[in-house]
């Protein structure tokens, strides 16, 4: 099913990635801008390479699972050139909790791009995933994702604090969700 999943917006495409994608994919990461809020950095191919095939990988699991981490690239639908990726999965420190995810590449900033393709992200979750609340995590400073995240109707919960060494990147970031009742 996740393989197969092809949601279309007005002006994009969101789709799994393929393996033909990998260098497109790759271009678009080497900004080290992007990285501001994420706790990755800029990498080098034969990494990346590493961490795409896990990114396709993470299809052959099911949403059903304890655990599914699941990412989709952002294409324009009139040049099909990659703006970015979105994606939705267990909160690495609470795998209770969905969360979605995205990136958009700063030569596509101040379009609208994120909020659309994260529009029809989680229109995908509530309606063919069937999940019943999402969640989303940002750092305080990010007030470009708050925007989007809030205009979408997701509501600030809490300030995340006192997790362990492992997931000390998430200290501080404010925790964000929407119902599909909302």
């Amino acid at each position: 099913m996740i393989k197969e999943t092809n949601i279309q917006t007005d002006r994009l495409i969101i789709r799994p990635y393929q393996e033909s994608d990998l260098l497109e994919a790759f271009h678009l990461m080497q900004d080290k801008e992007l990285f501001q809020f994420l706790p990755m950095d800029v990498m080098p191919l034969e990494e990346y390479k590493d961490l795409f095939s896990w990114l396709i990988s993470c299809y052959e699991v099911n949403f059903t699972a304890d655990w599914f981490k699941y990412s989709f690239v952002i294409t324009d639908k009139d040049t099909g050139s990659h703006i970015g990726w979105c994606g939705v999965g267990c909160l690495d420190f609470n795998h209770n909790c969905k969360e979605v995810f995205y990136l958009i590449g700063k030569n596509y900033w101040g379009r609208g791009y994120a909020t659309e393709a994260l529009q029809g992200l989680i229109d995908y979750c509530f309606n063919n995933l069937r999940l019943n609340k999402l969640t989303a995590v940002v750092k305080p400073e990010n007030i470009s994702s708050k925007k989007v995240l809030e205009k979408l109707g997701f509501s600030y919960e809490y300030t995340v604090s006192e997790l362990p060494e492992e997931f000390e990147f998430y200290n501080g970031e404010l925790f964000y969700s929407i119902s599909k009742d909302t």
